[in-house]
């Protein structure tokens, strides 16, 4: 199962060539769709490995905030039923 996600990934970039790189009647309208698609697949891998460790580390700062606040003040931040 590890060689079908690069094998589909790959298949949709090269499924998306011929609508930026046509010619003929009708290419301008396909091109922009052609330059979408490639765009989010290009773009779409890195945007992922960036953003996850942020929220991560945004979350987990929160937590740890949560945390510190609760040790200092439990009244403030306790549960209610």
């Amino acid at each position: 199962m590890q060689v079908a996600s690069p094998v589909n990934g790959r298949s949709a970039l090269l499924s998306a060539l011929p609508l930026l790189l046509g010619a003929g009647e009708g290419s301008e309208l396909r091109r922009p769709l052609g330059v979408a698609i490639l765009g989010g697949l290009l773009t779409s891998p890195f945007l992922t490995l960036f953003s996850t460790p942020v929220v991560y580390l945004l979350v987990e700062g929160l937590r740890a905030k949560l945390s510190r606040l609760r040790a200092i003040r439990p009244e403030v931040v306790a549960d209610r039923p």
